[in-house]
């Protein structure tokens, strides 16, 4: 007879490895299962997001920003190094040094909260039971009394655009390239592409972005989006808008990839070409007949608002269910799912989960854009504040953008808060606090921000809603 568990959790991604370990604090018997397969065959804990997503990206990030500002900034602030020369090998071996790390800290979090798991392909049979497939193609069953669905979610391919691994590539090879190509281009324009178009125009790359939406980063506030488009223009990415990839083959060692644009037909050849258009639910052998668990028309998993399926005890939570596709909206969703199977009280509060890209500068907001305030026909006031008024990102040489507060007339509630300039997705946190707890613009200007700090420039903006600014031009 198998081994009964109070639950199981399949996948061990940013929402289902914190379900485990949450679930595991409540002092419930836990199970963990995920397949996870590197590059070189070996198996790995932490989904995309430390694999292959969030995490080396943001190593590669972080290096190519040092590498820009050693060959720019570096001599502004009296420092003389020469001409930087790049490594490329020792960055992926720091970048791949990072992730093993992060990885491995997975298994022994899980070791110490006393939480099984099992490497291998996990499948939800019917009467909350998990079949897990081993790479030997050995089976086992576990029974539980609970099981989370947390598989994640996979690049979206594009059927005119045949995937190769080699010349046309997606997020995870990009972020593997052995050398600088000369010629990249990026389809889409949205988080993904962007940070790994910086990432490889910081090293050399010349980058053309083809994103087939007329309009820049539409999710984001369109005053902090202008603002973005005019820096990422500036530092040399060709941002085609309203570029509708019709196809493209692999010729000669190169790829040739035909658009259309308001202007008409092209074609353009580039190296390498990321396929960047977004994530799908990764689903495939997840559920066996007969489980009861479904799915909507875009393949995610039909949950409520507490993830559960519907089917008595089963839950799922991250990137396989509704809402943006973000590792901490997934890990908290994971923790109330753990606290509610233990009876505890769980909630996650969908209004105010922050987004962020790790570009340079970066961009961060949480709650309503003005634009969509301005659709509701609520009464708004907005506020911002530059950052070429602070003292503080004039000393770091980063007095690119601002931050903006977007807050109800009538009650002064803060509706939304848009960032973009140094360590936005930082300074982003304060602005979730305040959401979290209804605060108005009047909350933000009373709480004294130490000086010089980049956090100023959110309390200047909320005090520009009201026109008190201090330190910038009251409009």
């Amino acid at each position: 007879m198998s081994e009964l568990y109070d639950v199981v959790v399949i996948g061990a991604g940013p929402a289902g490895y914190p379900a485990a370990i949450r679930a595991a604090q409540n002092k419930l018997k836990v199970a963990c299962v995920d397949e996870w397969r590197n590059f070189d065959g070996t198996f790995a804990f932490g989904g995309t997001c430390l694999n292959a997503g969030c995490i080396p990206s943001k190593a590669l990030l972080e290096s190519s920003e040092l590498f820009h500002r050693a060959k720019t900034e570096f001599a502004s602030h009296g420092i003389k190094v020469g001409e930087p020369t790049l490594d490329l090998a020792a960055m992926q071996r720091r970048r791949a040094q990072i992730v093993k790390t992060m990885t491995g800290g997975i298994a022994a979090l899980f070791k110490a909260n006393g939480v099984t798991a099992f490497q291998g392909h996990g499948r939800l049979l019917p009467g909350n039971r998990v079949q897990v497939t081993g790479a030997d193609g050995a089976e086992t069953v576990l029974e539980a009394k609970h099981v989370v669905l947390a598989s994640g979610s996979s690049p979206v391919r594009l059927p005119t655009v045949p995937h190769d691994g080699k010349h046309i590539v997606d997020s995870w090879n990009a972020l593997e390239f052995d050398s600088v190509p000369r010629r990249l281009g990026v389809i889409g324009a949205g988080v993904i592409g962007l940070e790994l178009g910086s990432v490889w125009r910081r090293l050399g790359s010349e980058v053309t972005i083809l994103e087939a939406v007329d309009q820049f980063l539409p999710m984001a506030d369109q005053t902090i989006a202008k603002e973005a488009l005019k820096h990422f223009k500036k530092q040399g990415l060709d941002v085609k808008l309203g570029a509708k990839v019709a196809r493209a083959a692999v010729q000669g060692g190169a790829v040739k990839v035909d658009f259309t644009d308001a202007a008409g037909e092209h074609v353009i050849e580039v190296d390498k070409l990321v396929v960047a258009v977004g994530r799908r639910p990764f689903t495939a052998e997840l559920l066996a007949e007969g489980t009861g668990v479904k799915l909507d028309a875009r393949g995610f998993i039909e949950v409520d608002e507490h993830c559960r399926t519907g089917v008595p005890n089963v839950w799922a939570v991250g990137d396989v269910v509704r809402g943006p596709m973000l590792a901490h909206k997934g890990k908290e969703e994971g923790v109330m799912v753990a606290d509610l199977i233990a009876g505890l009280y769980g909630e996650v509060n969908y209004r105010v989960i922050p987004s962020v890209i790790y570009t340079a500068p970066e961009i961060a907001w949480v709650g309503q854009t003005e634009e969509q305030v301005k659709a509701s026909g609520r009464p708004y006031k907005v506020g911002s504040f530059p950052f070429a008024a602070s003292g503080r990102a004039r000393a770091m040489e980063a007095g690119q953008g601002m931050a903006k507060v977007v807050a109800a007339r009538d009650d002064d509630e803060i509706l939304g808060v848009h960032v973009i300039g140094p360590m936005a997705g930082e300074l982003i946190a304060e602005a979730v606090l305040a959401m979290e707890y209804s605060a108005s613009t009047e909350d933000l200007q009373r709480t004294i921000h130490a000086h010089p700090t980049l956090s100023e420039a959110v309390h200047e903006a909320a005090l520009a809603a009201d026109k008190r600014a201090i330190d910038a031009m009251n409009r």
